[in-house]
């Protein structure tokens, strides 16, 4: 017996970074996407963070931080003493999804889930995400993990291999959207599901590396149009009504703030010796940070510090807001995995995760692309360390002995915060600055703005086909 067929198959492409200030001469296709009958450009007013699992989880949910659970992309585990950075697993996310709400109405409802975070165990029918081999030796293979699970074998095979640097790291770039957009193209070929969620995230790159406001922006603009145009119009002729979404906007930034080496100054960070290198002890800290861009979860393992805390935190330049108590619930943050505080940065500048004084003492995995083992976000991953005079060839040294089987760091990323160009996690003052929405949503007025809870209920109408034209 064949499945129930939604009247309307959607896509939702979501392209990381994207603003309506971008909108222009630089991307003919998104640009022109606005002259088409009733499409409308929304803005969408951020919530905090900004970031990529919180924006994602409540477009999906329609709930903030407080229901739906992901405070960000990095958080501390009070039980386990320890930090939890980039964390797949769907089942962290509370909330009904936005295809379980569908699938409710319509039975056989199916969704692919092509990168969207949080990505592992969700109930989509079709998934792929990132998920790099870690072997006993100590090698790190790059590889994609999908359901059902042999898919990864099928989709590999018509595909090639996933080009895992170009997504993320110093050689991160178009690449992996363009892997991405065939992938949506190969799920929706092969299985035509009713909804099709494909984040795409090119964008997010250079905005960090070289900052928005540089001119080599219009030529990664024109990058991404391209692979969302030939993405669109490949599921357009299939019948598919397509909309784009973004997740937040970056904006210039100059000022890294080292919340953690402040916090040593006090005496309050715990640290052990590990061969001659300082590893943070977050369990044994009387206070400390977990840095996600913008904002930062601060936990304060004495109570009795809380105060001076937070006015430590009300007094460094960088940070304009010092949330907590009754502040963290009317942000949306109240919930267990948030910190005692939450400091947020102003738009020119971040917050760094960095403990050390003496650049000597720095973890190993400091100077690695690492995402899991860093107590916070590290854009300078972005980065090959300006020191190194011949990074190439110290690169292909590194690569010979992984190949030759020796234990080997690819320890080639700076420690040099002041590099980085770009930033994203509070909500920029200038709505040219927030996300957007692009689509045909005919209850809204073209140039309006909701928030980003509001947007999962205009999602869920467009993927119905409320009030479609045409």
């Amino acid at each position: 017996m064949s499945r129930p067929t939604a009247p309307h198959r959607t896509a939702i492409l979501n392209v990381v970074g994207l603003t309506p200030r971008h909108l222009g001469p630089a991307t003919p296709y998104l640009s022109g996407l606005l002259r088409r009958g009733t499409t409308k450009l929304v803005h969408v007013e951020p919530l905090l963070p900004a970031v990529t699992s919180t924006m994602q989880a409540t477009y999906l949910t329609g709930e903030p931080p407080s229901g739906h659970g992901i405070v960000g992309n990095m958080w501390y585990d009070r039980d386990y003493g320890e930090h939890r950075c980039w964390k797949q697993s769907n089942r962290l996310v509370g909330g009904r999804k936005l295809w379980e709400t569908l699938r409710d109405e319509v039975p056989g409802y199916t969704c692919a889930k092509v990168f969207w975070w949080n990505n592992l165990y969700s109930s989509a029918d079709y998934q792929i995400t990132p998920r790099p081999i870690y072997r006993a030796d100590g090698k790190k293979l790059f590889d994609v993990q999908t359901w059902p699970m042999d898919l990864r074998g099928e989709i590999k095979g018509d595909l090639g291999d996933f080009p895992f640097p170009a997504f993320w790291g110093p050689a991160a770039g178009i690449g992996s959207s363009e892997w991405i957009a065939r992938a949506a193209m190969w799920f929706e070929d092969r299985f035509s599901p009713d909804l099709n969620l494909v984040y795409l995230p090119h964008l997010d790159y250079n905005l960090q590396r070289i900052g928005p406001d540089a001119t080599e922006i219009e030529a990664d603009l024109r990058a991404i149009d391209r692979v969302v145009a030939g993405l669109a119009e490949h599921l357009e002729s299939r019948g598919v009504r397509v909309a784009v979404l973004s997740e937040y906007g970056i904006t210039p930034v100059d000022r890294p703030v080292h919340l953690n080496r402040v916090f040593r100054e006090r005496g309050w960070l715990s640290w052990r010796d590990e061969l001659g290198r300082e590893m943070i002890d977050l369990g044994n800290c009387r206070a400390f940070a977990i840095p996600d861009h913008q904002l930062a979860h601060v936990y304060v393992n004495d109570p009795a510090l809380i105060g001076e805390v937070a006015a430590l935190l009300g007094s460094l330049e960088g940070v304009a807001t010092v949330l907590r108590g009754d502040e963290l619930a009317a942000a949306g943050l109240d919930h267990a995995r948030s910190g005692d505080l939450v400091a947020v940065a102003d738009e020119r500048s971040w917050f760094t995760y960095y403990w050390w004084q003496d650049d000597a003492c720095a973890p190993d995995f400091a100077r690695c692309v690492d995402i899991h083992r860093k107590p916070g976000y590290d854009p300078a991953e972005l980065f090959v360390d300006p020191a190194i005079r011949l990074p190439r060839l110290a690169v292909a040294w590194r690569l010979l002995k992984k190949a030759l089987g020796f234990r080997m760091l690819m320890d080639l990323i700076p420690l040099d915060a002041s590099l980085v160009r770009g930033s994203h996690g509070c909500i920029p003052a200038s709505r040219d600055d927030h996300p957007l929405l692009i689509g045909d949503f005919p209850s809204l007025e073209n140039g309006a703005s909701l928030s980003a809870t509001e947007a999962h209920r205009h999602l869920l109408a467009f993927c119905r086909g409320e009030g479609r034209s045409g």
